[in-house]
């Protein structure tokens, strides 16, 4: 039987003995029991990834067991071996993380250590001799402060970021006499090492080399490294990587290590695949994108801008024949028109009627205030005759007319542009229980002052105008509240000692004198007659037909000769005036309103002598009773 003692030496023996003699291999990490923290994981189809697609991060992977680095007897570190295959895919080529690093640790608490140049390993450029760190460090960036030699190699460092010892990343190649090849380290293409450590001649190799190449002869770094004095008995083995500002994803494909001994070759066939990320663009292919957008896109604004100038000149084409140069100066442009009423928007409507829409607008370039009539053209007589006579209307100046500014054409449209009146027509004063009543004397006054317009208008200027639409929805009041005679859209006109042509019969129901039904011709005394039914509706508030009223007083001219042919025609006044009248000024007016609508054109008076009466330099004629 065996001495106690000798017995307790066999079982330290070939406990020793186990310790020191680790061998695995991960040939893809889907069964790894692996120690993992900060943001790294092994994604489904077995990569270990180390960094995924968060800035300012860091991730670790250590075996989850502290392995045995020194001999137990000697205290000497043992020799040991490891291959693995990683890859660096950084977002964009020439933006990319920080590397990745093959660590010895003495504890896997990191949680002190920073990310970016820190690698996730320290948290200062200074050496700490209680930090026992030893790692081989894949650098992707070259920081000065570290005495980085460029941002793709290899080092060693020996607890700090400071490397003791560094080579540019490269594989040796026999090819051309042989010599070393530049391999990158972010190329995005897997990428195997090959480290290990010799405790006999404390030698610390690094491989590289494409995963397609077997791995070369020659080490790119090679570096005497008396690992006894820097780690301790017992170390954790793994990996660490770190980003900072500029995304960068860091894999492990598969790992290998043995201590005391050479670590088994991987088996390529059963690594995972990469995953499948898009084409990288470089800083420089991002700025030529940047500049094909920029052209692009500026090339689609010329073309909106084109195809908006053609819409617009299109939409603005106006009407324009070779004689109207002449009336240059009293045409406006449609575009201006448009402009100026806001695109013919119902809020700035201000009424519409069986002759076309009225719209208020302000001209761009003078804020001149104007009223812009639509008038379909069904003229009968030709188009040049009616802006002829549009545009000679044009030249009529009076106080009391409202002054006609021009003319636009557009297709099968014309518009009509007036001086603008701020108080609007006059029947929204006398009709329908208005919220604001004129007095008499306003009455009155409106009245001359049409008088006096229409009296200019057959008398006063060169030629005779017939303006056929004379009612109280066509005289505009100002801002001084004065009578303008407007609206001449239906206005004709001729010499003086000529006769008038005969024209399509136009007009408002109530103020058509006879004759003009029957014979189709405007005259100075077809004007007087509407000017009698204009007459009895300033004086009794309603208009010439009521369809409201009873059949006797439906029609306003024969209930007011039935009030006069009874002796009391001042019942035909408006009652809303009260007393508030001066009675002589009341009979004159429903009276010569009478008159003015006589049925037989003879006896009509002419507006010069309507006029006088009105100023009371001439007797009012008597009222026939026919």
């Amino acid at each position: 039987m065996f001495p106690k003692s000798m017995f307790f030496f066999l079982i330290l023996t070939l406990t020793t003995a186990s310790a020191e003699d680790v061998d695995f291999t991960y040939n893809g990490f889907g069964a790894a029991k692996l120690r993992l923290d900060g943001i790294t994981e092994i994604t489904p189809n077995g990569i270990l990834m180390l960094t995924d697609t968060r800035r300012a991060a860091k991730g670790h992977a250590f075996l989850p067991t502290p392995l045995r680095f020194k001999n137990s007897t000697t205290g000497e570190a043992l020799s040991f071996s490891t291959s693995f295959i990683f890859a660096i895919i950084p977002k964009y080529i020439d933006l990319y993380g920080h590397g990745i690093a093959f660590v010895l640790a003495h504890s896997v608490d990191l949680s002190y250590a920073f990310p970016s140049q820190f690698l996730g390993l320290f948290n200062s450029s200074s050496s700490d001799s209680t930090n026992q760190i030893v790692a081989i460090e894949f650098d992707t960036n070259m920081n000065p402060e570290f005495g980085d030699i460029d941002n793709n190699h290899v080092g060693i460092d020996v607890r700090s970021p400071k490397s003791i010892n560094s080579s540019h990343a490269a594989y040796f190649t026999n090819d051309n006499g042989g010599g070393f090849k530049n391999l990158s380290l972010v190329s995005g293409k897997p990428i195997q090492a090959w480290i290990e450590y010799g405790h006999l001649d404390g030698l610390l190799n690094v491989t590289l080399a494409p995963i397609d190449v077997a791995k070369p002869g020659v080490p790119c770094l090679s570096s005497k490294v008396n690992l006894s004095s820097l780690i301790s008995d017992y170390m954790y083995v793994g990996f660490s990587s770190s980003v900072g500002t500029f995304i960068t994803s860091h894999y492990i494909l598969g790992w290998s290590f043995k201590l005391n001994g050479r670590a088994q070759a991987l088996d390529l066939s059963r690594l995972p695949s990469l995953p499948q990320i898009g084409p990288k663009l470089s800083l420089e292919s991002w700025k030529i994108g940047l500049l094909i957008i920029v052209a692009i896109l500026f090339i689609l604004l010329v073309l909106i801008c084109m195809i908006f100038l053609v819409k617009s000149k299109i939409k603005f084409r106006e009407v324009f024949e070779d004689w109207e140069l002449e009336y240059g100066p009293q045409r406006f442009c449609y575009k201006d028109l448009f402009l100026a009423t806001k695109g013919f928007r119902d809020q700035h409507l201000l009424g519409a009627g069986g002759f076309g829409r009225v719209y208020k607008g302000v001209l761009p370039d003078t804020d001149i205030q104007v009223a812009v009539k639509q008038v379909s053209q069904e003229s009968r007589q030709g188009v040049r005759e009616f802006i002829a006579e549009i545009v000679s209307i044009g030249r009529l100046r009076h106080r009391n007319l409202v002054q006609l500014l021009g003319y636009c054409r557009r297709k099968g449209e014309l518009l009509l542009v007036y001086e603008f009146m701020p108080n609007g027509s006059l029947d929204k004063y006398l009709f329908n229980q208005p919220k604001l009543m004129l007095s008499w004397g306003q009455r009155f006054q409106i009245i001359k002052g049409v008088a006096s317009a229409l009296y200019y208008l057959h008398e006063g200027w060169e030629k005779v105008v017939v303006h056929r639409d004379i009612k109280a929805s066509n005289i505009l009041l100002d801002d001084q509240m004065n009578g303008r005679l407007g609206d001449f859209g239906l206005a004709r006109l001729y010499d003086h000692g000529t006769g008038p042509q005969k024209a399509h019969v136009v007009g408002s129901l109530g103020y058509l004198a006879p004759e003009l039904t029957k014979t189709g011709k405007a005259t100075a005394s077809t004007d007087v007659f509407a000017f009698g039914g204009f007459l009895l509706e300033v004086a009794c508030g309603r208009r010439p037909i009521d369809r409201r009223a009873s059949e006797e007083d439906m029609v306003l001219v024969d209930k007011v000769l039935g009030c006069w042919k009874a002796g009391m025609i001042l019942e035909a006044r408006d009652p809303n005036l009260g007393s508030e009248y001066i009675v002589e000024e009341m009979e004159m007016v429903l009276k010569l309103g009478l008159l003015c609508s006589h049925p037989n054109c003879s006896s009509r008076p002419p507006m010069g002598l309507v006029m006088r009466i009105l100023e009371r330099d001439a007797p009012l004629p008597e009222v026939s009773e026919d």
